[in-house]
Order: C-alpha cells, then structure tokens, then sequence
C-alpha cells in the first residue's frame, strides 16, 4: 500500500525539500494554507499531514482542531517556533508528533515512518486470542478488539497515540515505563530531546480518565523515573 502524505507549508524550499525526500516512498499532495488543505483532506484519501503552525489564511493551530474534529490521521507539526508552549498546545490540539526548523529531513523520513507504523499496528486486526482479551484495571476497561477504552462503561475518545500508550501502561500496571521506554513502544525510535512530548500526551491522557487530574489515582509520575498506572486505592 502507498500512502498519501499532504504537507502543509506556505514556504516553497520547505515543500520541495520534502517532498524530494518523501516522494520516493509516497504520494504527496500539498497546500500553501490551512484552508487549501482542509480542502485537500475533505476531498483525498489523506494518511497523515505534515503540518506547518505559521501559515496564511487559517493557520496550523487552527486547522487541526478542523482536522480531530473528523478525522484521526497522524499530524506531525512542524515550525520555526521552538518554544514548549507552542509545542505544548500543538499536542494538546490532538498532533501526534512535532519537530522545529530548521530539520534534518532523514529526522522527518524516520518520524513519517515511524507514525504510519504505528497506525498500521492500530488498524491491523488482533489475532483471536488477543483480540477477545480486555484489559481491565478497576474502572478502566480497555476493548482491544475495537481499540476503545472505557471508563465505568462509558467509551474515553484517545486519540492513537495516547490508546498505544495506554494500552502500553494496562498491560503490566504498576510497572514504571521511562519515557525512553514509552517513546521507544509507541513511536518505535527514540529522540532524546522529546520528554516533553511524553509529557504532554500523559497529560492529556490524565484529563480524560481521572477525576481529577491534578490529583491522579491511575496514571502516576515517579519522579526521576517515568509513569505507571495502577489501580486507586480504596478508601
């Protein structure tokens, strides 16, 4: 299967150096801004965007509340700004990855790679023994044959990305996961600079299946270690 990759960039150098690198291996579809590119995802089978945040007419940040609306492709970011708030809100929207210009173009091979793996393993259906198996951890029951997790009964929307780090954690509670370890699962690499996308999916993870995630009784930081979750202590 070829996929279609559409990258979003209103800086043509940007473009054309990706698609140089990318075009070999997939089908490239571009846009200049972010409603061009709404109009390319409502209109093409699209597997996962390239994203630039600064960009005319409707920006990134703008767009992919556009796009998780509807649609649950890989986003990767990708912008000149650096900062951890922009990084920070660019996840917290619903991107799976980011990475700063200026960029090695290998780096953005690897990490398309490395997302469309990921999904695939996602959609891929279980074999039978593990698709009948749930994973279930006091009011968290994860559905691996639908890829859903429930809370109490009710279904938690994750987005692929945090139910592979969810699922990662289920499958042996109280054990503590490095984020080297958690980044190397989900995203199959590792980047030693991407704490704080870790960081940012555990914290989105937390508003979805605590009560109250600035006090967390499943999902737990060991400080100087990494995550794990376990059962809450009953009362």
């Amino acid at each position: 299967m070829r996929y279609t990759l559409l990258i979003a960039d209103d800086e043509p150098e940007i473009v054309e150096l990706l698609q140089l690198y990318l075009e070999k291996d997939y089908n490239i579809v571009t846009a200049v801004n972010g409603v061009d590119a709404l109009q390319c995802i409502r209109s093409t089978q699209i597997d996962l965007v390239i994203l630039d945040i600064m960009m005319p007419v409707m920006d990134g940040l703008q767009l992919i509340k556009q796009i998780r609306s509807t649609h649950h492709m890989p986003v990767l970011f990708l912008s000149a700004k650096s900062q951890d708030h922009d990084k920070i809100l660019g996840l917290g929207l619903g991107a799976d990855d980011y990475i700063s210009k200026p960029f090695n173009p290998l780096e953005i091979v690897a990490r398309v790679e490395a997302l469309l793996r990921r999904v695939n393993q996602f959609d891929a259906p279980d074999v039978p023994a593990v698709k009948e198996m749930n994973l279930v951890l006091g009011e968290l029951r994860l559905d691996r044959s639908q890829c859903i997790l429930f809370r109490s009964g009710k279904p938690v929307t994750l987005t692929s990305t945090e139910y592979k780090i969810v699922e990662l954690l289920l499958e042996q509670p109280g054990r503590v996961f490095t984020r080297k370890k958690i980044y190397e699962a989900v995203w199959g690499d590792y980047y030693a600079h991407e704490d704080s996308t870790i960081m940012v999916h555990i914290s989105n993870i937390r508003e979805k299946i605590e009560r109250d995630s600035r006090q967390p009784e499943y999902l737990k930081t060991i400080r100087g270690l990494g995550y794990k979750i376990e059962a809450p202590m009953e009362s």
